[in-house]
C-alpha cells in the first residue's frame, strides 16, 4: 500500500483540479478521509480475519462496490454531498485507495471488483514501492516507499492541482 498520506493527495490533488466551486473544501478534506478509510481493515487482522479473506487487508473494504456504499450512505446524511459532483468525488476519493494499491510492487493485490471476483488485482505496471507496516516505516525501505510515491504520485497529483489553479486564474 501506499503511504496513508499519499492516499489523501490525490483526492485533494483532484479538487485543486476541479475547483472549490465544483468541490467545495468540506467535500475534499472529507475526499482525503475517505481516500484513506480502506485500510481500517487491518483491524480484522488483530481478530482472526486472515489477510487473503474477502474481507482480509485489501479486500473487500478496497473495491469499488464499498466506495459506492460509502459515498452513498454519506450523501443521505450530508446535504453537501447530494449532488453529481460531490457524490462522484467521494465515490472517487474513496475508490482510489484500492486504484492507488494496484500500483504497488508487493502484498497480493486488491480486491477491486468484490463481490463479483474475489480475485486479488495489480495493475499491469507496479513502479510504487508497497508501504512497510508499523515502525518498518521508519527504515531504509520506508524511505524508498517515499520517495517512489513522490515520484509516481505526488508529482503527477501536484501537477494537476498546478494545471487547475493555473486554468482558473487566467479565466478571472
Amino acid at each position: 500500500m501506499p503511504t496513508i498520506m499519499t492516499h489523501a493527495v490525490v483526492p485533494l490533488a483532484a479538487a485543486a483540479l476541479a475547483g472549490r466551486g465544483t468541490i467545495p473544501p468540506k467535500v475534499a478534506l472529507a475526499g482525503s478521509v475517505l481516500a484513506m478509510l480502506p485500510d481500517a481493515d487491518v483491524i480484522g487482522l488483530r481478530f482472526g480475519v486472515d489477510y487473503a479473506d474477502a474481507w482480509g487487508h485489501r479486500g473487500a473494504t478496497h473495491s469499488l462496490a464499498i466506495a459506492g456504499l460509502v459515498a452513498a450512505a454519506i450523501a443521505a446524511v450530508w446535504t453537501q454531498a447530494r449532488n453529481w459532483p460531490a457524490f462522484l468525488f467521494l465515490f472517487l476519493a474513496t475508490a482510489s485507495h484500492g486504484l492507488l494499491d494496484m500500483l504497488t510492487d508487493g502484498g497480493l493485490g486488491v480486491g477491486l471488483l468484490w463481490p463479483a471476483s474475489e480475485e486479488r488485482l495489480f495493475w499491469p505496471v507496479t513502479p510504487v514501492r508497497v508501504s512497510p507496516i508499523g515502525a518498518g516505516f521508519f527504515s531504509m525501505r520506508g524511505v524508498e516507499t517515499l520517495a517512489s510515491e513522490l515520484v509516481w504520485i505526488w508529482l503527477p497529483a501536484g501537477v494537476l492541482a498546478a494545471i487547475g489553479i493555473a486554468a482558473r486564474r487566467r479565466r478571472a
